[in-house]
């Protein structure tokens, strides 16, 4: 991953912001990250791809979270369902893709950093199902 954060004291990074995948119980969600310790302003997200999400209905890499995100509080996270793993594998959906991030640091800097994604990862993990979905059942492995 390729980042353009400035250290700012000891330990400290100022105003890192990343794109995630977030894989919870067979689910798959992209979250746009503050990791560091200072706001980000004007947060904006461009995908090298179309990200067939929710069962392949939506483009989700055009949701209008990732056109602008006017500020981004530190070590904040706001994520969106991207699909189940299920669906995304069985669609043969892209597995590889890159988000570049652009956003303003705290000083009024431009700042940029492209993260790259493979859902391949996410293929054979092993999860268990909770709640409704089961018909009943307290849960089960899939």
């Amino acid at each position: 991953m390729a980042t353009s954060r400035r250290k700012t004291g000891p330990g400290r990074w100022q105003g890192a912001v990343i794109v995630d995948v977030v894989f919870e119980d067979g689910l798959l969600f992209l979250a746009v990250q503050n990791i560091g310790d200072a706001p980000a302003r004007r947060v904006s997200v461009r995908f090298d791809r179309a990200l067939p999400g929710a069962g392949g209905r939506i483009d989700v890499a055009t949701l209008a979270l990732f056109r602008n995100i006017e500020f981004l509080a530190p070590r904040k996270s706001i994520r969106t369902f991207l699909d189940t793993t299920a669906s995304w594998f069985a669609r043969d959906a892209p597995t590889r893709f890159a988000a570049r991030v652009t956003y303003v640091d705290a000083a009024g800097r431009r700042r940029s950093a492209t993260v790259a994604h493979d859902l391949e990862i996410y293929r054979d993990i092993g999860y268990v199902r909770r709640g409704a979905d089961q018909g009943g059942k307290d849960g089960s492995a899939t």
